[in-house]
C-alpha cells in the first residue's frame, strides 16, 4: 500500500512539473542566408487569354539567371541577321 502511494505521489509531481514547464517556442522561420535565396513570385497573363493568369515563384538568383539568358539570346539573334556582324 505504501508503495502505491509513493508511485501516485511521484506521478502527480511529474505531471505537475510538466504542466508548469515553459511551453516550447515555435520554430523561427528560416532566414535566407543569401539575398539570392529570397523567393519572389510574379503573376503572368496566359498567352491567348484575356483574363487567365498564373503565378510563378523562383528565387531572386533564378529570376536574374533567366533574365541574363534572355538578354544573351536577344543579342545573338540580332547579330545573326547582320551581314558583316558589325556591333556584335
Amino acid at each position: 500500500m505504501h508503495r502505491l502511494k509513493t508511485i501516485a505521489v511521484a506521478l502527480v509531481l511529474v505531471t505537475a512539473a510538466a504542466a508548469n514547464a515553459a511551453p516550447a517556442k515555435p520554430d523561427a522561420p528560416e532566414k535566407a542566408s543569401d539575398a539570392g535565396d529570397r523567393m519572389i513570385c510574379k503573376r503572368f497573363t496566359e498567352t491567348g487569354s484575356l483574363a487567365k493568369r498564373y503565378r510563378t515563384c523562383k528565387t531572386k538568383a533564378e529570376w536574374e539567371r533567366e533574365r541574363d539568358n534572355l538578354r544573351t539570346l536577344t543579342v545573338s539573334d540580332s547579330c545573326r541577321n547582320r551581314a558583316n556582324g558589325d556591333g556584335c
